[in-house]
């Protein structure tokens, strides 16, 4: 799986997980005090966003981060590769919060 690919997932998750909270781009940028425009880049795979971004939308969002990279219909073997190799990464780099979503999606995907 690639970056951009997993940019698209991300932003696809965003965006439901934003609508089903009834939240527009707009609602949801002032509550984590950043751009609209920058919340409208993650949904439609533009950019990408730190670690500690990614943990406030879930807060703000009420779900888990690893629910923001859950692959709707991709086969375990290919989420398996990149949870692998970004989970070395992520020990070292990133907040706890992601290692544990990143421990969850490895529970779903490669047990």
């Amino acid at each position: 799986m690639t970056e951009s690919e997993l940019r698209v997932i991300l932003g696809g998750n965003l965006k439901r997980y934003r609508n089903l909270k009834g939240f527009s781009q707009a609602k949801l940028a002032e509550i984590l005090d950043i751009s609209p425009n920058f919340i409208s880049d993650i949904e439609t795979g533009k950019r990408w966003l730190s670690s500690d971004t990614l943990v406030n939308l879930a807060e703000s969002l009420g779900v888990e981060v690893y629910e923001f990279l859950r692959p709707s219909e991709v086969p375990a073997e290919d989420i398996s590769a990149f949870i692998h190799s970004y989970s070395k990464k992520a020990e070292t780099i990133v907040s706890e919060a992601v290692v544990r979503s990143l421990n969850e999606l490895r529970r779903q995907y490669i047990t």
